[in-house]
């Protein structure tokens, strides 16, 4: 049996708004998510669905609650630890790519490494892998502004992978993108989270998409409304 890679317990967050007022956006999450599962995160916008999807990647700190990874408690670390954990353990995917304009995709692919002092020939090496599994062994040398939206979010996806990371989090990956490109980006991390048994979490609104899935966990005004488990796949 599966032994849960990711769990919140109790997770809330607040944001003050105001002199003596706060806006609870997250309500108490308790989720376990197994290692291996592609995971969709849906509901209506402002039920924060990006807000957990932060906390789960510990780009954000939890008003109470605990988010475990692989049953470690992310959030008892200081800044300089908890930022080394998030670069070692996860893999990010934003609608928008946020590649760095001034390098090139082999770069920008090699950049969790680097910032995690990895040893530059095998970072190098394990980049350009991940560029032949995107599709762009010919484009390496490209700088973002020379490739189509598409292709800079597959630079962005190998970027995600480079560091062997335990679990995947995207946010609306393909929702800047036409539907040719959406539905090319959804094929290729679904067959690259199979076969690197990736756990994947991914927020969208794109029902195709979630219905691909292994789980689907429906927010609704800040609490998990629904967690239906799809057919087999």
């Amino acid at each position: 049996m599966n032994r849960p890679l990711l769990q919140t317990i109790g997770l809330h967050k607040s944001y003050p708004t105001g002199r003596n007022a706060v806006l609870e956006v997250l309500k108490g999450i308790d989720l376990e998510i197994n290692e291996g599962e592609i995971i969709a995160i849906t509901g209506p916008s402002g039920v924060g669905k990006s807000t957990l999807l932060h906390l789960i990647g510990v780009l954000d700190r939890p008003t109470q609650g605990e988010v475990l990874i692989a049953g470690e408690n992310a959030f008892q670390y200081d800044d300089a630890r908890l930022a080394a954990f998030r670069n070692h353990s996860i893999g990010f995917i934003f609608q928008f790519h946020h590649l760095l304009p001034e390098f090139t995709a082999l770069e920008n692919v090699m950049m969790p490494g680097l910032i995690g002092r990895q040893e530059r020939a095998a970072l190098q090496k394990r980049a350009l892998e991940l560029l032949h599994q995107v599709g762009l062994s010919e484009r390496a040398q490209h700088r973002p502004r020379e490739l189509s939206g598409g292709e800079q979010q597959r630079v962005a996806v190998a970027r995600a992978l480079v560091n062997h990371p335990r679990l995947l989090l995207a946010d609306e990956p393909s929702g800047n993108l036409d539907t040719d490109s959406a539905q090319a980006l959804h094929d290729m991390l679904w067959s690259l989270s199979r076969q690197f048994r990736q756990t994947f979490v991914v927020v969208t609104h794109n029902l195709d998409l979630a219905a691909r899935s292994d789980r689907v966990i429906e927010l609704y005004h800040g609490r998990v409304k629904s967690d239906t488990r799809n057919g087999a796949h």
